[in-house]
């Protein structure tokens, strides 16, 4: 019986480790073109908005750490391989629970992603910038830092997360 419940558990993951994979491929694609198509600084405004650039990330969200001396490359990949194995055990207990399982396939696609980069790399490679006048204030020329399709998926996973965590206090109350 139990081995059935297992097996069971994993043709649930399936379709998450799918979406995951999904995020994984698309960051690791577009990030190829950047590479291939675009010097380091390079950038090709799309709208009044909207810059596609090349930048290189050796810190963590924000470039916290980008100048720390290269010992943060390794903290950083260790943090991701330790939350992929976390994400997978708790796809595993918890396939049925859509709106978690989402977040977590989300978050697990794009952390491997970086992972990824920070191995082959040494640096993530982003390349989706956004700027505003109204960020003037907080980030140089109302730019918001650069970030990629892996940073898109960790950050939709986070918002799902949160949102999962409310809806489940809300159903508790």
């Amino acid at each position: 019986m139990a081995r059935a419940a297992g097996g069971g558990k994993g043709r649930g993951m399936v379709i998450w480790l799918a979406w995951a994979l999904f995020i994984f491929l698309a960051d690791q694609f577009t990030k190829t073109l950047i590479l291939g198509y675009y010097q380091l600084g390079d950038a090709t405004p799309v709208t009044s908005f909207f810059n596609i650039v090349r930048a290189h990330n050796t810190g963590a969200a924000f470039s916290m750490l980008a100048d720390a001396g290269g010992w943060q490359r390794w903290l950083f990949t260790g943090i991701g391989a330790v939350a992929a194995v976390f994400i997978l055990w708790q796809l595993y207990r918890h396939p049925g629970q859509k709106l978690y399982a989402f977040a977590l396939s989300s978050i697990l696609g794009g952390a491997v992603g970086n992972v990824v980069d920070r191995l082959m790399h040494g640096y993530v490679v982003d390349f989706l910038d956004f700027h505003w006048p109204f960020l003037s204030g907080v980030f140089h020329g109302g730019h918001f830092p650069a970030f990629n399709l892996a940073d898109a998926g960790i950050t939709l996973g986070a918002a799902c997360l949160i949102l999962d965590e409310l809806l489940r206090v809300r159903r508790a109350g």
